[in-house]
């Protein structure tokens, strides 16, 4: 069985960092892509970034300049450095993977406030 655990939210004051992290457990071939997402009450879940299994990287425009992501292939693990938080980053944070042959996996989501 496949599981998708992240680590790293928290409360943190604006003008603040925080550093996600998500590891994948189990039986699986190889990791393709890998990402984190946002939803914040009330609003669609969102791409925050994504990484591919090369090291290339794509951000959201709301998150550029801020926020890095990363990956450790060898754990199987992807991380999001957030810098600068702003209110706005408030959501509950998804980490999602795509396995090669079993597909997207996500996992169950950390809560990041950020207070004004």
């Amino acid at each position: 069985q496949v599981q998708l655990v992240e680590s790293g939210g928290g409360v943190v004051q604006a003008g603040g960092s925080l550093r996600l992290s998500c590891t994948v457990f189990g039986s699986i071939f190889s990791i393709n892509d890998m990402g984190w997402y946002r939803q914040a009450p009330g609003i669609q879940r969102e791409l925050v970034a994504r990484i591919t299994s090369g090291g290339s990287t794509n951000y959201a425009d709301s998150v550029k300049g801020r926020f890095t992501i990363s990956r450790d292939n060898a754990k199987n693990a992807v991380y999001l450095q957030m810098n600068s938080l702003k209110p706005e980053d408030t959501a509950v944070y998804y980490c999602n993977a795509l396995l090669k042959v079993l597909g997207s996996y996500w996992g169950q989501g950390t809560q990041v406030t950020v207070s004004s």
